[in-house]
């Protein structure tokens, strides 16, 4: 029984390992920057050249991808998927598999504050505003202002968030 002993199952290395980060089992962290007081949770893949920052809370079977940056204090809900290519296709034009020099990583950007409801996807080449809410299930496939929730397939906005409902304000 010896996977039984087994703990965590992360791939490292990581680009820095910080102060009070809980890492639950089976995630899948590699070449990625996590802040402090981060929290994340079962089947989480983090990969190269992403961010979390500080305080943030990453929960369950989330997929963060290369080229995603996550400032502090953001919450991203179970299931949540990024994704970093407008154009996927598994193979280049030769008829060869795709391999890194084929494609370039599209950027997606959660402002300070944010938080991403269970089971949402996140589309490459947009910011999601600070202190933005974005609703369980919603496809964010454009920029979401600050300080507003949106919802839906495609996520559109629902309503503006009062200066009360806003983190640290």
């Amino acid at each position: 029984m010896r996977d039984a002993l087994i703990i965590y199952s992360c791939r490292y290395p990581l680009k820095n390992l910080l102060i009070n980060m809980q890492l639950s089992k089976f995630i899948n962290l590699y070449g990625c920057e996590i802040g402090d007081n981060t929290k994340i949770g079962a089947f989480v893949e983090i990969q190269k050249n992403a961010t979390v920052g500080k305080n943030c809370k990453i929960s369950s079977h989330t997929f963060v991808c290369e080229g995603v940056t996550i400032e502090d204090d953001v919450f991203i809900g179970h299931g949540v998927t990024f994704v970093n290519d407008t154009f996927p296709r598994a193979t280049a034009a030769n008829g060869n598999l795709q391999t890194e020099a084929d494609w370039k990583v599209e950027l997606t950007f959660v402002k300070k504050g944010a938080s991403i409801g269970s089971g949402a996807t996140i589309l490459s080449n947009v910011t999601i505003g600070e202190n933005a809410i974005v609703g369980a299930g919603s496809v964010v496939t454009r920029d979401v202002p600050p300080n507003t929730i949106v919802v839906g397939n495609p996520a559109k906005v629902l309503r503006s968030i009062t200066p009360s409902a806003r983190v640290n304000s």
